[in-house]
């Protein structure tokens, strides 16, 4: 990966350091060598930063974060203040008028926009609009994000918005499957215990006590994988209709990912007979994930909204074929090329033609399209590039 060319001072504002924490993984991990790099949170975090990364943790209260942000800013001098989540972004805005340094550091403000703008709840909408106002400069997350912007939003950031396309860290992921054994399966089997009510599913969480590992043969498994919350936005009911109506007794689904939508999900799941083929892992370490995509035959995305999602790209670069549905973020991860099928969000019909096509394959062709998907991430979605056009930013910062 190319190394910047500038180290930079950055303070990043992020809501929480977790494991699957985006900005915590992209934007700051991989850069702790090249840049000194701050974080203040407002959520207490739930994983100990690199050593190198100072952290200014927040306490899950208003409070708590004012007092870390102002530790943070009494600590440093920051070429940049990157926000990059409505609420931090308003928070800093409040916090530095607050402490007497609005002049000296609005200069120094970058913020993130990480999603598509209808995916917002309309609190987030409302907390966006000052900082379209007052940010020094606004960075979209992908074309179909910024072209998601209302008008006076675009209106209102003029020349200051940017597009920076999210990426996925090729070489953490090299790492980490280059390590794994990718000649074997892993199969997803609920055992009796977690057939039990409440318990189905939920010891995936910290743990694999409901999954077994075997070895199996091309035609005894074909594994599915889908990563992202549970939420309605994601879609995962329509993926579960899909694997249903697929009708291959063979087949594992596997959920990586947490969401108020878990109970409903293991209740259809029971309603449909399929304890035993599907399986919901819960929240689990980024380089598990990566291990468990370049395990699976196949990953799909029904999901109805994204910013540009990292968890596409991931499962390419870990060189597994995808489906998904047909939204702008997917148009433009998919642009131009012909091995990435795209069906509408609610199709489960259509997904569920797809994933038997693709279940249907000799090997050697899922293996040439996962091939293309990954060489496509390195052309187009590489952390390195993701970098560079920040580091413009931040120069021009």
């Amino acid at each position: 990966m190319n190394t910047p060319t500038r180290h930079f001072n950055v303070l990043h504002l992020i809501v929480a350091i977790r494991a699957t924490n985006g900005q915590y993984n992209e934007h700051c991990l991989p850069l702790a060598d090249q840049r000194h790099i701050a974080i203040c949170t407002y959520f207490k975090s739930e994983i100990k930063p690199f050593a190198k990364i100072t952290l200014y943790e927040g306490d899950n209260s208003l409070r708590g974060f004012f007092r870390a942000l102002k530790a943070a800013l009494r600590d440093g001098e920051y070429e940049v203040i990157h926000a990059h989540a409505p609420h931090t972004g308003f928070l800093l805005l409040v916090g530095i008028f607050i402490f007497g340094k609005y002049r000296k550091l609005m200069p120094s403000t970058v913020y993130t926009v990480q999603n598509s703008y209808q995916n917002y709840k309309f609190r987030n909408r409302v907390l966006m609009i000052p900082a379209f106002a007052f940010f020094r400069k606004l960075v979209c997350c992908s074309n179909a994000c910024r072209e998601s912007l209302p008008f006076f939003l675009k209106w209102l950031g003029g020349d200051r918005i940017h597009v920076v396309q999210n990426a996925v860290n090729i070489d953490r992921v090299e790492r980490v499957i280059g390590n794994n054994g990718a000649h074997f399966k892993r199969v997803f089997e609920t055992t009796d215990r977690s057939l039990n009510g409440r318990n189905f599913g939920r010891s995936c969480i910290k743990s694999d006590r409901s999954v077994t590992f075997q070895t199996l043969s091309e035609k005894e498994s074909f594994t599915i994988a889908s990563v992202g919350r549970l939420i309605e936005i994601k879609n995962p009911l329509a993926l579960l209709q899909a694997f249903h109506q697929s009708h291959n007794p063979a087949s594992r689904l596997v959920f990586i990912g947490e969401g108020h939508l878990r109970p409903k999900l293991i209740q259809e799941i029971k309603r449909l007979g399929l304890e035993r083929q599907v399986a919901l892992t819960g929240l689990i370490g980024r380089d598990e994930v990566y291990d468990r995509l370049a395990k699976a035959d196949l990953f799909v995305s029904a999901s109805r909204g994204e910013g540009l999602p990292v968890a596409v790209i991931e499962a390419m670069a870990c060189g597994c074929p995808v489906i998904l549905s047909d939204i702008p973020p997917h148009r433009e991860i998919g642009d131009e090329v012909d091995f990435i099928p795209l069906i509408q969000p609610d199709d489960a019909t259509g997904f569920a033609r797809e994933i038997k096509r693709f279940r249907q394959m000799p090997t050697s062709e899922r293996t040439e399209i996962g091939k293309r998907c990954k060489k496509l991430v390195e052309e187009r979605f590489s952390l390195a590039a993701m970098h560079k056009g920040y580091e413009k930013i931040y120069a021009q910062v």
